[in-house]
């Protein structure tokens, strides 16, 4: 017998649209997802005007995304969402690494890059030598890992963003841990830097008086066998905008010292070729995948 589609009846009337063969992970996640939208429509009581406005804005963020940005990913990462379902995707327990946003500028394959090399192409901003090491949470070293690695230049931008100014892959590497789990490798100082705003994104962050800048941070990206991947960041001690992040990524666990080095002998052991660098040690523990 036909409903009228009322207010109070709305969403109970599309989740019972669904056909009977529906996955069950898909249907439990669309029902939410309606509830809560016509929920939150009734809430603020939505215009149609307001609708439209909403649907274009959308379309735009579409119309943004390509192959070197994702600006739907953007939009995920200012409203809060990307951090809220990585922390609940990678819910932290004991000394385990803590987990952040993947960003909107991850590249699927870095160069692959031995110990040691540089990802600086350019060869400009203040030297800086990475170490660590990829443990498991019982401390036991996990060789063989890998670290895809990829951070902003000096001046706060990808090589995505500036493809007549840095060279493609200028930032990035896939590194893998030695026998020890031990890593290392050289780079520059990056710098903190504005998310885009030349699009939706941006408009939304002006209509809100919030501002687009990130502290300095380096990616990683870290697998080894029989433990979860781990996507996070290391944050540069002091950099500005530590304490607001745009994209609400800083954890204190993850703020590192990148301590100035005025020693010769340890420029010639880590190849800077100069003094003062910077260094950075930071030991990643990764969580065991839970068993079949």
């Amino acid at each position: 017998m036909a409903t009228d589609f009322t207010e109070e009846t709305a969403a109970e009337a599309v989740i019972e649209s669904f056909a009977p063969d529906t996955d069950d992970r898909l249907r439990e996640v669309l029902a939410s997802l309606v509830r809560h939208l016509h929920a939150f429509a009734r809430d603020v009581e939505l215009t149609i005007p307001e609708w439209e406005k909403a649907i274009d804005f959308l379309t735009r963020v579409g119309h943004q995304c390509d192959d070197e940005r994702q600006e739907f990913i953007l939009l995920s990462d200012v409203l809060g969402l990307s951090m809220l379902t990585e922390t609940i995707s990678n819910r932290k327990f004991g000394v385990a690494t803590e987990s952040t946003v993947l960003g909107p500028f991850h590249v699927v394959e870095s160069p692959a890059r031995a110990l040691g090399d540089t990802i600086d192409l350019v060869g400009t901003g203040t030297p800086c030598v990475v170490t660590g090491r990829v443990v498991s949470v019982d401390g036991t070293p996990l060789p063989g890992a890998t670290l895809d690695v990829w951070q902003a230049n000096d001046q706060g931008f990808y090589d995505v963003q500036q493809p007549d100014v840095q060279p493609r892959t200028n930032g990035r590497g896939l590194f893998t841990a030695d026998d020890q789990g031990e890593f290392w490798f050289r780079t520059i100082v990056p710098s903190y830097y504005p998310i885009p705003t030349d699009g939706p994104v941006g408009e939304l962050l002006k209509a809100t008086g919030r501002h687009a800048f990130r502290p300095a941070h380096i990616h990683f990206i870290v697998a080894a066998p029989g433990h979860r991947d781990l996507t996070t960041h290391i944050f540069v001690a002091g950099s500005e905008y530590i304490e607001s992040d745009t994209v609400f990524a800083v954890k204190k666990s993850l703020v590192v010292d990148f301590e100035e080095v005025t020693d010769p002998a340890s420029a010639e052991k880590w190849r800077v070729g100069k003094v003062p660098f910077r260094h950075a040690d930071f030991d990643i523990v990764m969580q065991p995948a839970p068993k079949a």
